[in-house]
């Protein structure tokens, strides 16, 4: 491809394509060219700051030679049809999370790009995190020994925030358009757990409004079971406005544990926090990895759009593909159904 490539964008309904682009407008190697938006007021709000041409029509951006990639941050509802648009167009594409709402539309996403031989990646930033690099590789090295139980909290605290739930993030919390919460955000940890431990054989769950009725659901837990027997929980909540450990690995050599790993732990830190630290059985001791703790949850959500223009530009698969998209959905979607049946779902 050429080094300057030219970016498009369908939608700037979730925020974090907005944020995508304001990173993007320092990148020398990418040309900011066209967005779409059924919000025009949103749409030329986006644009007005990055130099990009607004327009109310898909086929504008779709149809510009000068565009070669997209973003597409449209209510959960609509990624497949704007995903399997741009493929038929020639675009490759950056899909938000989560991928689909539907095993079938991620199916019909993968295969409208592989018909057309473009890229599908999903914006999975939680995989460009130090912090998380650095975890994936001790428990893949096997300096742990084998690993008896991973928790794993992705919380939000959206759903006590008027703001999000009057304003224009409104779509998030209606389920024709996004299911529900821990289809929204679960979707994190789901795929961290994938990318760290291979696909779940299994999940028991439960998910259900605790405290509000504001969206479909407001807390979720969902207990994975790996190929190896390994135990992976996801702890995701929409009502947390603070909290501090993120990620416990148990193995049977010693464990690590994750400070600031998420939004509420990076919004109440408390001085002299670390990042990772490692407790290794046989030395006695908490050993600081080093690792830097992050600014604020946004440095992980700026972290995506660099990878994601280098595997463009070399031809690379991306960090999170069209796969992996669809393996989060399917042990979220499993989660659901096994708080729905209160049994074990096999996957």
């Amino acid at each position: 491809m050429k080094a300057r490539i030219g970016i498009g964008v369908l939608s700037f309904a979730h925020g974090h394509v907005g944020a995508y682009v304001d990173v993007m407008k320092s990148f020398d190697d990418v040309r900011l060219v066209a967005a779409y938006d059924d919000n025009e007021e949103r749409g030329r709000g986006v644009c007005d700051g990055a130099g990009m041409r607004y327009s109310p029509h898909v086929e504008d951006v779709l149809n510009d030679p000068n565009v070669q990639a997209v973003m597409v941050g449209s209510e959960t509802s609509r990624h497949a049809e704007l995903c399997v648009a741009a493929a038929q167009a020639g675009k490759h594409i950056l899909c938000q999370k989560p991928m689909a709402l539907s095993l079938d539309d991620c199916d019909r996403m993968i295969a409208a790009a592989d018909k057309a031989g473009v890229m599908l990646a999903v914006a999975f930033q939680m995989r460009h995190d130090p912090a998380n690099i650095k975890m994936r590789e001790i428990v893949q090295s096997g300096e742990l020994g084998r690993i008896a139980v991973i928790r794993r909290r992705h919380c939000i605290g959206v759903l006590l925030m008027d703001s999000f739930v009057n304003g224009p993030t409104h779509w998030h919390v209606e389920a024709d358009k996004n299911m529900g919460m821990f289809m929204d955000d679960a979707t994190h940890p789901a795929d961290w757990f994938h990318w760290i431990l291979g696909k779940p054989v299994s999940v028991i769950a439960e998910i259900d409004n605790v405290i509000t009725n504001i969206a479909p659901d407001d807390n979720g837990v969902a207990v994975f079971r790996f190929a190896h027997g390994e135990m992976g929980i996801i702890f995701n909540s929409s009502t947390v406005m603070a909290a501090e450990n993120t990620t416990e690995i148990y193995g049977e050599k010693g464990c690590v544990i994750q400070n600031h790993g998420d939004a509420p732990s990076c919004d109440s830190r408390l001085p002299g926090g670390i990042a990772v630290k490692m407790f290794k059985y046989n030395e006695g001791q908490w050993r600081d990895l080093g690792i830097p703790i992050p600014a604020g949850h946004g440095c992980r959500i700026q972290a995506v759009p660099r990878p994601w223009v280098d595997s463009l530009i070399n031809e690379t698969p991306p960090a999170a593909t069209g796969y992996d998209g669809r393996v989060a959905v399917e042990m979220i979607l499993g989660a659901y159904q096994a708080a729905r049946e209160g049994r074990r779902v096999v996957f």
